[in-house]
């Protein structure tokens, strides 16, 4: 018995995956196909019955008709003919006579015509040539007999009366063939045209119903996801970033729900962020900065990571003020926010921890130029926050915890800087400790400073 295959698709679900990665313009396209095949099919019967019809009155009008009228024309032709010859008889006038041959060439004439209309009655031409021609005959071996001998020798209104007959039996037999012609002709009209009208309502009604039933396929399938991308937007408006439709189609609207799925994982993301965010810089805090490391210590992405704090910031913020204080703090996240944008990546990242203490995380190949900028920028820009007098002399007195008054220097910045190129991360506390290591050291040397743990293990 054999098996069957395991990776085959069925045809119908073959079909399906096909319309479901189809763009929205293809698939009413799609749609409107069947439509279109059948709208070309009616029109296309529809023309060729028209055509049909049209061809059977034209042979009725073009040819029964005018081969009746000529079929009466001969048989008054023949009724002229006895008149005139009669008249002739008696008259003996040469102008009756004339008159009577006139009608005779007259009635060839008409018989040509009817050969030149339709070639179906040329066995009856024939004969009612033959037929008319002995009518004539005996017509003139009458007229000579009376120009002879001035006296009837034969019984000629009997054998003309015979001839005139078999001449209008012949006729009538015409005509009644072209009759019944033309009666089987229109029947066969009448039928053509009740079958077109069955045909061309049956073929509109079933393009009306292919019409509707694509349409309300494509409509529901367009409205079917924007009514659940709705309803996914209602829920993450509500904070129920989870809740993202599911979409197989991959067209237009596929696209756009994935994307919306990328924007909801980015809301949610911000949201945690901006919850945990700094009240006064807007910078992530400590969760989003824990988060943002333990996730790269999990992917074994080679990174710097920087631990930021300011030198004798509370002194200053107990001599200015805490106004001038956040001051400071704004202006060095946006000394941060600089040296990313100049000379970071966008796998770069800065947070906020609290207070004076910031974090950055940087690529390896990128950290020294962002350091070196943010502490000569940071030298730059808080100088200028102090007094004159204190600027000029470079430092201030301030009273120690102790109470005692005591010389401090002008703030400066240390950066404790630690990277997994040789000594891999293992946890979040971990990196911090060895980073608040490398702060410290940095913060024993003058001035403004970073370090950089360069050790192996």
């Amino acid at each position: 018995m054999v098996k069957k295959e395991a990776g085959r698709i069925p045809p119908f679900r073959r079909i399906k995956n096909f319309f479901l990665h189809l763009k929205i313009a293809n698939k009413i396209l799609l749609g409107s196909f069947p439509l279109f095949i059948l709208i070309v099919v009616t029109g296309v019967f529809a023309l060729v019955n028209i055509e049909r019809l049209s061809g059977i009155n034209a042979n009725i009008v073009l040819s029964d008709i005018p081969l009746l009228n000529i079929a009466d024309a001969l048989t008054e032709n023949l009724y002229s003919m006895e008149l005139h010859a009669n008249r002739f008889v008696i008259l003996r006038n040469p102008e009756i006579k004339k008159l009577f041959e006139e009608t005779t060439e007259e009635f060839t004439k008409r018989l040509q015509g009817i050969g030149s209309i339709s070639g179906e009655n040329g066995k009856i031409v024939e004969k009612l040539a033959v037929f008319h021609k002995e009518y004539t005959d005996i017509f003139k071996d009458w007229f000579t007999s009376l120009e002879n001998s001035g006296t009837e020798q034969k019984d000629y209104n009997r054998i003309l009366l015979e001839k005139q007959k078999g001449l209008l039996s012949s006729i009538e037999d015409m005509k009644s063939r072209i009759i019944t012609a033309q009666k089987e002709k229109i029947e066969t009209a009448s039928h053509i045209g009740f079958k077109a009208f069955r045909t061309v309502a049956v073929l509109g009604f079933l393009s009306i119903f292919v019409g509707v039933v694509s349409a309300w396929i494509i409509t529901r399938h367009i409205s079917g996801t924007i009514s659940r991308l709705k309803d996914a937007t209602g829920a993450i408006s509500k904070g129920k970033f989870d809740l993202v439709p599911e979409v197989r189609s991959q067209d237009e609207l596929g696209e756009l729900v994935q994307s919306f799925a990328d924007m909801a994982v980015r809301l949610k993301r911000l949201e945690e962020m901006y919850l945990d965010a700094n009240p006064l810089t807007h910078l992530p805090g400590g969760v989003a900065i824990d988060n943002i490391l333990k996730k790269r210590i999990e992917a074994g992405q080679k990174i710097a990571f920087c631990l930021i704090d300011l030198d004798n910031f509370k002194v200053f913020n107990d001599r200015y003020g805490y106004a001038r204080g956040n001051m400071v703090i704004i202006n060095t996240a946006r000394v941060i926010e600089n040296a990313v944008a100049r000379f970071g990546s966008k796998e770069c990242f800065f947070g906020h921890i609290g207070g004076d203490d910031f974090v950055l995380m940087a690529s390896i190949d990128r950290y020294d130029k962002i350091c070196r900028f943010v502490v000569g920028e940071f030298d730059k820009m808080v100088v200028k926050e102090y007094s004159s007098e204190d600027r000029k002399k470079g430092y201030v007195y301030q009273k120690s915890r102790q109470g005692k008054l005591m010389k401090y220097p002008i703030m400066t910045l240390s950066i404790g800087v630690v990277t997994n190129e040789k000594i891999p991360f293992e946890h979040i506390v971990q990196v911090g400790e060895r980073a608040a290591e490398m702060k410290n050291y940095a913060k024993s040397r003058k001035g403004s400073f970073f370090a950089v743990d360069r050790r192996k293990d």
